[in-house]
């Protein structure tokens, strides 16, 4: 079993997986800074001010001034403004995923469109053309009896 395990584990595949998650961890809180730090303040500022990961409906019937005092008072809320930084996150990641994929895409279309050598029957194939397209006097093989067997 151990054997096995090591032989799963030394595959290309696993330790690719596990290069990803480590820099899809690392790119997590680059993202994170970015909505948080970068993105969401200038636009609440342009909607007068808002934060909006303190948005919340409170469902316990209680008045809190911000969701970390209805928070810590262990109210039920529907946290909204949380969603809207998540869904902000979810952009973010899924549009500099899809110009990685389009990048990666790209660079598979070059090496495959570089031409590979071609089969030996076609350059064979071609070897004939050409002798007989510059008259080369066609070499006569004989044929195999047909008595023998």
């Amino acid at each position: 079993m151990l054997k096995e395990f090591r032989e799963f584990i030394s595959r290309g595949n696993v330790i690719d997986l596990a290069v990803g998650i480590i820099i899809g961890a690392a790119f997590t809180g680059i993202v994170n800074s970015l909505v948080n730090d970068v993105l969401m303040p200038p636009l609440g500022f342009i909607m007068g001010g808002i934060d909006f990961s303190s948005y919340f409906i409170n469902l316990s019937g209680g008045d809190y001034a911000s969701l970390k005092a209805a928070q810590d008072a262990g109210a039920t809320t529907i946290n909204y403004g949380l969603f809207v930084n998540a869904v902000i996150k979810f952009f973010i990641v899924s549009v500099s995923v899809f110009i990685l994929v389009k990048q990666v895409n790209r660079l598979h279309r070059r090496e495959q469109a570089k031409p590979s050598a071609p089969p030996a029957q076609e350059v064979l194939l071609r070897e004939i053309r050409d002798l007989l397209r510059d008259g080369a006097p066609p070499r006569v093989i004989p044929a195999a009896d047909s008595r023998t067997v």
